[in-house]
């Protein structure tokens, strides 16, 4: 299987692995408990909080959650519940995950107030329309860093200037840029951050969110009053341990691992747009993730596109998995003014350190097979002659 779905998942590092193995048999213990398998439990917490802050460049606190949705929920919600007595009112954009649109969805039917920023044919948001947005009620800008479909990395230094300038906390889900390009919450004005392990060659099933120094959230699961009192629940110390390594390898690696995807991906866009007719790359054209290249195939049905790759043993998406899963079409690709022939055509292929030049070109050559064969039943086929 050559697979191209690094954006949906990551495979689990070995060293990650063998770093996980002990607390899923010996170190069983509970890390809330005081003898010495509950402190070896609570220590390998700590050990990962400092390798995520160090990934980062944290100066604040590391909460440790289920995963990037229950993140961004504590994000949200924790601060909208926290800034409730200053105002009402969220700035997002019109592309976020649902892992943020639903909940401020939630928020608004609780009687929050919520802006979704447009943006444009490259994904960029609109800067203008975010300082015009911003009034004396804004309670937090929540701006995605790198989309997770078209891969287009937003220019999260500008826009946090713009909200520090009102004194409005920014929250970022970095879900897909964390472990890929370097990231300096510190020098780039990030108050909150979402990450996820299992995009980062991690295990599923564990994210945090890291809050700067000084910022005050409310928790959104109440019990035992782990992680701080923002969290509770017992800790997944196995997944934790795993997300720390995993954090730990990036930074170790980030330069290497990006220069190496990024060539494949340039081969495969070069060799995509050059070989395959009435074809584009979405998304902006270097503001990208450097594993991200999201095609329209003009013609095609997206989702026919992915059966006959996976008959071909090659693994690739249509877009968000979540979305997939309940047959929607990319709210991303309407939001940058899509057609609908646009938005069925799409196909995301996102590489990983796995990839191999060779697996590039052998989905060249099926893409370019398989795409050839759709359109010969395509009904578009005789507006491309007309075009011609």
């Amino acid at each position: 299987m050559i697979y191209l779905d690094n954006a949906a998942t990551t495979p689990l590092l070995d060293e990650v692995f063998d770093e996980m193995l002990p607390y899923l048999k010996e170190s069983y213990g509970n890390p809330s408990s005081i003898h010495k398998l509950g402190r070896q439990a609570n220590n390998a917490l700590e050990l990962a909080r400092k390798r995520i802050s160090n990934l980062i460049n944290l100066q604040g606190r590391v909460v440790f959650t289920s995963g990037a949705t229950e993140a961004n929920n504590l994000a949200l919600k924790g601060l909208a519940y926290a800034m409730r007595g200053k105002g009402n009112h969220i700035i997002t954009s019109s592309v976020e995950h649902e892992a943020v649109l639903e909940p401020c969805r939630e928020l608004e039917r609780e009687g929050f107030t919520v802006t979704y920023l447009p943006v444009d044919r490259y994904c960029m948001v609109d800067l203008d329309a975010l300082e015009n947005s911003i009034d004396e009620k804004t309670i937090l800008v929540s701006i995605i860093f790198a989309n997770n479909e078209v891969g287009t990395i937003q220019p999260i230094k500008e826009i946090a200037k713009i909200v520090h300038k009102h004194n409005v906390p920014f929250h970022t889900d970095a879900v897909q840029a964390v472990g890929k390009i370097p990231v300096d919450v510190k020098e780039l004005g990030i108050d909150l951050i979402t990450l996820s392990a299992h995009k980062m060659y991690g295990p599923k099933g564990v994210g945090a969110l890291c809050i700067s120094n000084g910022l005050k959230i409310e928790p959104i699961l109440h019990g035992g009053g782990q992680e701080g009192e923002l969290r509770s629940g017992t800790q997944n110390v196995a997944g934790i341990v795993g997300m720390g390594k995993a954090a730990e390898v990036a930074l170790q690696k980030i330069d290497a691992y990006s220069g190496q995807i990024k060539n494949l991906r340039d081969l495969l866009v070069d060799n995509v747009l050059k070989d395959i007719q009435y074809t584009k790359l979405n998304g902006h054209p270097t503001q990208r993730l450097p594993n991200n290249a999201h095609f329209t195939f003009l013609g095609v049905n997206g989702e026919d596109l992915i059966i006959k790759l996976d008959e071909n043993d090659i693994a690739a998406s249509t877009g968000s998995a979540c979305s997939v899963q309940k047959q929607k079409a990319s709210h991303v690709l309407k939001a940058m003014g899509f057609s609908h022939e646009e938005i069925t055509g799409s196909l995301r292929l996102t590489l990983g350190i796995q990839n191999t030049m060779q697996e590039v070109e052998q989905t060249v050559i099926s893409l370019k097979k398989i795409v050839h064969e759709l359109r010969e039943f395509s009904p578009y086929k005789f507006k491309y002659a007309m075009n011609q």
